[in-house]
């Protein structure tokens, strides 16, 4: 099998001939990898199986529009990301940032009306379809990558207890802040659809670590109808493209929903707080997974020994068929060592071989 045909068939549970090795890498295990293997693209170099496509390039898209928004005042060093979100460091922060939201202070449709959204419709598309007639000359998976999806983009604007308390009163602001998630998520979808992609990447942190964020009454009530209206939208446009949703955190109670709304893989399956094995067991004939290795206990104080048969264990749980593209379950921090990185790339190409 090619890496796109390999790629596909494990995803669509109809077996596979060899692993697909992905995982993200925080920006000091970054440097850590190219001080080591001389390269600045460790996703070529370990041979990822998909190419990410970059997002509509907004025009004339100055953030400092939205400094005025802060109230107090965002640091003189805070930054102001695309949608308007302000992000402040310190010095011990590492990449992580301490989180401002614009719409905080609305008290009124008016204001959440009033906001500058960005303007994606109107956005530059051209470099779409150029980089997905790249990737799959390459024999990569073409891949959009939307995690922030509906709930999540909807309160790093709000913020979460805002939000919450929008949700709770069944209030028209949180009707406008979830359909504008919606409208702007479409446009993003259908530019990449259009463009070719094989998967759309969507996303929301819906989950804590040992309980959902929010009830399912709340979650079918705001959430799942857009999320749906969402897949329905692009896969009206190609029924093939494969769509993986992201939640940390234990959301057992939210798959049913989830593979109802048209969800395909669902990533990452956090192993701190759900058993692959038994989520398997119970989904694994409608939905594929994607993760399953700790970030939080195996990936950075397991051995490498360990890491292995921790990538054996759960590849063995799906079998033959597939339905699992085995990874890191989140962003690799400071605290993993390489030699588990490199014992995770190892346990995926010896599997097929190994015994």
């Amino acid at each position: 099998m090619t890496n796109r045909e390999n790629f596909i068939s494990l995803i669509r549970r109809k077996g596979y001939e060899h692993v697909p090795v992905e995982f993200v890498l925080c920006p000091s295990l970054q440097e850590q990898i190219k001080e080591r293997f001389g390269t600045d693209d460790y996703e070529e170099y370990f041979g990822f199986p998909w190419k990410k496509i970059e997002d509509i390039r907004l025009i004339d898209h100055d953030t400092e529009i939205y400094r005025p928004f802060f109230n107090p005042p965002l640091a003189e060093k805070g930054e102001i990301d695309k949608w308007g979100v302000g992000h402040e460091s310190s010095p011990n922060s590492m990449h992580m940032t301490y989180m401002r939201h614009p719409l905080e202070n609305a008290e009124s449709l008016e204001d959440l009306q009033a906001y500058p959204f960005p303007d994606f419709a109107n956005g530059y598309k051209e470099h779409q379809k150029e980089q997905v007639e790249d990737a799959k000359k390459r024999d990569l998976i073409a891949l959009g990558d939307m995690q922030i999806t509906l709930w999540e983009i909807s309160w790093y604007l709000r913020s979460m207890e805002e939000l919450f308390c929008d949700m709770m009163e069944g209030s028209d602001m949180a009707e406008f802040m979830f359909d504008k998630a919606l409208e702007m998520a479409k446009v993003r979808a259908e530019s990449y659809v259009k463009a070719g992609v094989d998967a759309l990447f969507f996303g929301d942190d819906i989950g804590m670590q040992h309980t959902i964020m929010m009830s399912e009454d709340l979650y079918c009530e705001w959430i799942k109808p857009r999320l749906k209206a969402l897949i329905d939208h692009v896969k009206a446009i190609n029924p093939e493209v494969i769509i993986f949703y992201h939640s940390c955190g234990f959301i057992e109670p939210l798959i049913p929903h989830l593979i109802d709304a048209g969800v395909d893989v669902l990533n990452p399956i956090q192993s701190e707080c759900m058993d692959f094995e038994e989520i398997y067991q119970k989904y694994g004939d409608r939905i594929s997974f994607h993760g399953t290795i700790g970030t939080q206990t195996v990936m950075p104080f397991g051995t490498p020994e360990e890491v292995k048969a921790e990538v054996w264990k759960n590849l063995d749980i799906a079998g033959e068929k597939g339905g699992l593209m085995v990874a890191p379950t989140h962003m690799l921090e400071p605290e993993v060592p390489m030699e588990n990185i490199l014992a995770y790339v190892e346990a995926c190409r010896e599997y097929k071989t190994r015994g």
